[in-house]
């Protein structure tokens, strides 16, 4: 029973952590897969057995070196230095994300709870601080009542969208776009996921003693990333090609189904931002307890207050020049990760 309990908790922690904001509002499914016609369907099928390979690898490595952060993991992976060089890029990266995110949070509070922006982002930090303080088991508690409601809203929206006369969309949908990257797009988007999800992962890895958990927990955490990803996909593709014009396409589609479902979606979506800042702080401050002698509290603070800060002006030029890079480094992590012996 407790394995049980244990492996359903990694479970939940993979899903919520790859699916995050970017994954609820449906522009990441929607560049990364819908875009891209029938060819989705198969290529979401391939995305979905490199979550479930890599994942469950990924965790196993982590238990195996007893590694204490991402850090750990990318210095097995490339070597002391270069694998230092990369987790000090990791870091840039996950702050700005979550500067980001965090003015999605404040966006959030300003459009659909007519709160000021700042209260928004004071009131997240702060929720976040507290639940920083009980480590992992926080993140896996979030994770336990977020992933369930996101799966619920899936099969609400598959639901509706069957009785849709485009259903069948998802398999005779065409595309313009270029098959070369119709394939290589399921792999980019699986190596940036794992690739910000180690901060979480790799923790959750190294502190579970079952190596049978980890293995069933990333088995079943990789399905349900692929069935949300299909879920999206199936609704998208039966609004096609209007639903392209949304900024959030989920949203449009959620909205069809009534006031309740609406706000429900929109929760969701804060939780999904919430709990991702949550899980990635608590990653960054793994990574720097190992390089400065302060209390984890003290540089969780600081770490949020460096988002706080961010969120008022904006990260989006340093990413943009940061995002190519760190493309580039997921795909050559993911191809390492996937030569290493476990």
């Amino acid at each position: 029973m407790k394995n049980a309990v244990r492996i359903m908790q990694i479970a939940f922690t993979y899903i919520g952590t790859v699916v995050g904001a970017g994954f609820a509002t449906g522009q990441e499914i929607l560049q990364f897969f819908t875009q891209y016609g029938k060819w989705a369907t198969f290529t979401i099928i391939l995305s979905t057995v490199l979550f479930i390979w890599l994942g469950t690898k990924m965790m196993i490595i982590s238990r195996k070196i007893h590694a204490k952060s991402y850090e750990d993991l990318n210095k097995h992976l490339f070597g002391h230095k270069s694998g230092g060089y990369i987790s000090i890029i990791m870091l840039f990266i996950l702050i700005g994300v979550n500067s980001i995110m965090l003015a999605g949070a404040g966006s959030v509070f300003v459009q659909h709870l007519n709160l000021h922006y700042q209260t928004g982002l004071i009131l997240t930090v702060v929720a976040s601080y507290f639940l920083l303080n009980r480590g992992m088991n926080s993140i896996m508690y979030m994770n336990s009542i977020v992933v369930p409601m996101m799966l619920t809203l899936s099969l609400l929206i598959i639901s509706n969208t069957w009785q849709m006369p485009n259903a069948n969309s998802f398999l005779t949908l065409t595309t313009d776009r270029n098959l070369t990257m119709a394939w290589l797009s399921p792999i980019l988007y699986t190596a940036f996921n794992l690739v910000m999800a180690q901060a979480v992962l790799v923790p959750l890895g190294s502190h579970t003693e079952s190596i049978s958990a980890i293995k069933w927990g990333g088995i079943l955490g990789g399905i349900g990333v692929g069935f949300m990803l299909m879920a999206a996909h199936f609704a998208m593709s039966a609004n096609m090609p209007g639903i392209m014009q949304y900024e959030i396409p989920m949203g449009s589609i959620a909205f069809q189904l009534g006031v309740v479902v609406q706000m429900i979606y929109v929760i969701l979506i804060f939780l999904e931002i919430f709990t991702t800042f949550v899980a990635d702080v608590y990653g960054v401050t793994l990574q720097l307890q190992q390089h400065f002698n302060y209390s984890p509290k003290l540089i969780a603070i600081v770490v949020m207050m460096l988002c706080f800060l961010f969120s008022q002006f904006g990260f989006s030029n340093l990413l943009s020049i940061l995002y190519p890079l760190f493309g580039f480094l997921s795909l050559l992590w993911v191809v390492k990760l996937m030569v290493v012996k476990k």
